[in-house]
This record gives structure tokens, sequence and C-alpha cells, in this order.
């Protein structure tokens, strides 16, 4: 499944015709990291992430025969805070439909958003993310170039934390809506809870699928901008081993970048 691939950094990527395409691909390059992982552990320590850009690669990988899944500890990047698991927005849901009822994965821990102390669920879900060390990490990049929760505004390179109480910005709240996972803006809540962007820098591989016309613009801004906290994503500019999945409107804006490569 061959796309045009080119570098920024050393951050990968690969462009594809369709986000379908891009999504089988991005999940052909998760199944063959999960059988070399298996190689080499017992259990092996996954982070998913949600929302429509992991749609066809889930399609796909939970589909896919022969993978480890009874080595897989499965973890979330992020979830609302006030939503209820059932929800359509839920991510535990998302995760429950599109993956943990679809293959026989080890286990799953979800964030629980409605806990009458969001403060402690971050820190009981960071000290089992901790503990399971995580080799693996599907990801997306958001409009606002939100790494996770982590909006401009919240974005911190050098967090202490693993897990934190974030609020989440006017854009990624009309990223929410425009989407379709909420029927007004006023339904969007307006905090979440989320793994920090050291605590997924520290995951060895990371694997992005970004399709879609509304990310063109955050993938130009996320190679070209100087590394801040104005655009979150240029920190993965950073990381050795990141591959960023495209499709032809999302990379609609890197023409430069695809010729001198």
């Amino acid at each position: 499944m061959a796309g045009k691939r080119f570098t920024a950094g050393s951050m990968k990527l690969e462009v594809h015709p369709t986000g379908q395409e891009a999504g089988a691909a991005a999940a052909q390059a998760a199944a063959h990291a999960l059988l070399k992982l298996k190689q080499d552990y017992d259990e092996i320590g996954v982070i998913f992430a949600t929302g429509a850009s992991q749609v066809a690669m889930l399609e796909t990988l939970t589909t896919m025969p022969g993978l480890p899944w009874e080595r897989v500890h499965g973890f979330h990047l992020d979830e609302y805070v006030g939503i209820d698991e059932n929800h359509p927005a839920s991510f535990r849901r998302y995760l429950r439909e599109r993956l943990t009822q679809r293959v026989p994965i080890a286990s799953f821990l979800p964030m629980d958003g409605t806990a009458p102390d969001p403060e402690q669920v971050c820190r009981d879900y960071a000290a089992q993310l901790i503990a399971a060390d995580p080799r693996l990490c599907l990801l997306g990049i958001g409009e606002n170039g939100h790494l996770a929760f982590n909006d401009p505004p919240e974005a911190d390179f050098e967090d202490k934390q693993t897990v934190k109480v974030v609020n989440l910005d006017e854009a990624c709240r009309q990223q929410q809506l425009a989407e379709g996972w909420f029927p007004t803006l006023a339904d969007v809540p307006k905090r979440a809870l989320s793994l920090t962007i050291p605590a997924i820098l520290k995951v060895p591989k990371l694997i992005a699928s970004v399709p879609g016309p509304r990310k063109a613009e955050i993938m130009r801004r996320t190679l070209e901008e100087p590394i801040s906290t104005n655009c979150p994503a240029t920190i993965l500019r950073t990381h050795p081993n990141v591959t960023i999945y495209l499709d032809a409107e999302s990379a609609s804006e890197l023409g430069g970048w695809m010729e001198k490569n």
C-alpha cells in the first residue's frame, strides 16, 4: 500500500489518495508494530486515540488476523469531564464500539469522566499508565494543533504531570461540534481529562492518522511553524519515531514539502 513519503525533521509522513486508504495504511503500520513488540514483550501497553480521524484506521486494524490482542493493555488519550460512558460523544463508548468489543484485548482501562474527583482519576490513571510503560500510541492532531486535549492554552512541553484536567478552547469545542458529536456548542463540555504532551512523547512509537480537508491548514502549520505551544503538534518534529498518515485533502497545502523530498 504505497503512498507518497516525505520527511519533516525526524517526522515521517505518508500521503494516500483517500482517508480510507490512509487509515488502512496506518493500521498496517500499527499491526506491524504490534507483531514486532510481541517478540519482546509479554504485555504490550498501547494508547488509543478517538474521533473521526481514527475511524478508518480502527476499522482495518480490528479486522486484521493474527494480531497479539491477548497481550495488549489499552489506554486512551482523553475523555470529557461530565460525560456518561454511554453518551454518543463519550470516548469510552467510542472505543468500546470500535475496539474492545471487536477484538480479544487483554484489558482496557477507561478514564471515568463522571467521577466526583477528576484530579484523583488523573493520579490513578497516571500510575497505571506509567506501570504499563506503553510502547505504541495511535493519535490524531486537532484543528488547533492539539495532541490529546492539550489545546494551545493548556499545552506544556515540560509538563510534570502525566494526566491532567484541562480546559477546552473554543476552536477545539467547535471541532467537536463540526464533526457531529454534539447537537450545539453549548452541549460540548468545557473540561476534559487528558494525557499530557510529555506522556505522549515518552512513548517510543507514534502513529498519527490525520485525514480530511479540515486538517490541511494545521498540517502545514505543524511542518512550517516554529516548535511552540502555539501549535502543539509542532513538537512531533522532535520525536525519533513518528509517522503521520494523510490523505490528499489533509496534505493539500504541503505541495512544496512533497516536491523537495
